[in-house]
């Protein structure tokens, strides 16, 4: 009987040692687990690019900006479309909010769209924000979670602010998870234009 325990004992002790290895750093559990109450999981600033030959299919989705337009992702084909997810009590978005619009003023005459993505705020905070950040993109007003969910492929739920950047043909070109660096978004914008 000794024996059996002890080839137990052993599988027990190498499970035990693999699972610990197994569990490495994660941020965003991190986050999630310290109970500080933000109200939001900062994405970790990771960019992700896609070569044209991996992109997935073109983004669908119809949406309603606060102006009560209705917008649809089939009209931004030919077009380079930077979506950026967003919410007024976000940190991080505070500190993207006049990067993006400057990146909107030099790329719109490139036919680039901008489009906000406001995942939590009524229409008058949402404006107020757009007051107080100079913001002249439009901003989708997505409470219902509606875009966030059809997006969720690229676009983790609670990693507010990100900022994707759709090819020509309506495709994720790339992705920013967390505060957007002008200069880099600004290079990923204009990669995409040039294809």
């Amino acid at each position: 009987m000794q024996r059996p325990i002890g080839r137990l004992l052993a599988v027990v002790i190498v499970l035990v040692f693999a699972l610990t290895a197994c569990a490495s750093a994660d941020p965003l559990a991190d986050q999630v687990a310290a109970g500080d109450g933000k109200n939001y999981i900062a994405g970790d600033g990771s960019i992700s690019e896609y070569i044209p030959e991996a992109r997935g299919a073109s983004v669908e989705l119809s949406a309603e900006l606060y102006d009560g337009t209705m917008v649809d992702s089939a009209d931004w084909q030919g077009q380079v479309t930077v979506l950026n997810f967003w919410y007024a009590a976000c940190p991080p978005c505070r500190l993207e909010a006049r990067d993006l619009e400057s990146l909107h003023q030099k790329h719109k005459d490139n036919g680039v769209l901008f489009y906000g993505v406001n995942v939590r705020d009524p229409e008058a905070t949402a404006a107020a924000f757009e007051r107080n950040f100079g913001v002249t993109y439009p901003s989708i007003d997505d409470q219902d979670g509606g875009v966030l969910f059809s997006m969720t492929d690229y676009v983790p739920p609670q990693a507010v602010p990100t900022t994707l950047v759709l090819d020509k043909q309506g495709r994720v070109a790339a992705r920013i998870l967390g505060l957007v660096d002008k200069n880099t978004l600004d290079a990923l914008i204009s990669e995409a234009v040039a294809e």
